[in-house]
């Protein structure tokens, strides 16, 4: 047998967490949910669930010549080559300059530093001087 519920002691309880904490406290949770509360939450949940649906295709592993790699590595287009020079390179310093002048820092030393403005008009070096 269950054991009878103390009614009073159950009112005594609800008195002291409204006293403490207020009327909103003690009220059932339901009472405040509408039709357009309800339509709300179910349109963040498909928000969402499309959000994580990205990151997972954006994450999937994809097989390139037996190997499986993340997809988000896939579709990065690096040039880490030099386009003077031809110079492949995994140097930073490189990255900026690349960026920057379209050049590696060996060829900014060599045919940009102290004429950029030349350099920005388009001018390159002949292939005879690439070196």
């Amino acid at each position: 047998m269950k054991p009878k519920k103390d009614l009073t002691y159950i009112a005594k309880i609800e008195k002291a967490i409204a006293d403490k904490y207020g009327e909103k406290a003690i009220q059932n949770p339901a009472s405040f949910w509408d039709e357009e509360k309800e339509k709300d939450y179910l349109e963040q949940l498909k928000e969402l669930e499309v959000e994580r649906q990205e990151k997972v295709d954006y994450e999937e592993k994809v097989e390139v010549d037996g190997f499986f790699v993340s997809r988000k590595l896939i579709n990065k287009e690096t040039n880490r080559s030099c386009p003077v020079c031809n110079k492949y390179s995994f140097s930073t310093n490189d990255d900026v300059y690349l960026n920057k002048y379209e050049c590696c820092f060996s060829c900014y030393i060599k045919y940009v530093e102290g004429r950029e403005k030349r350099w920005n008009k388009g001018w390159r070096p002949e292939d005879g001087r690439k070196k």
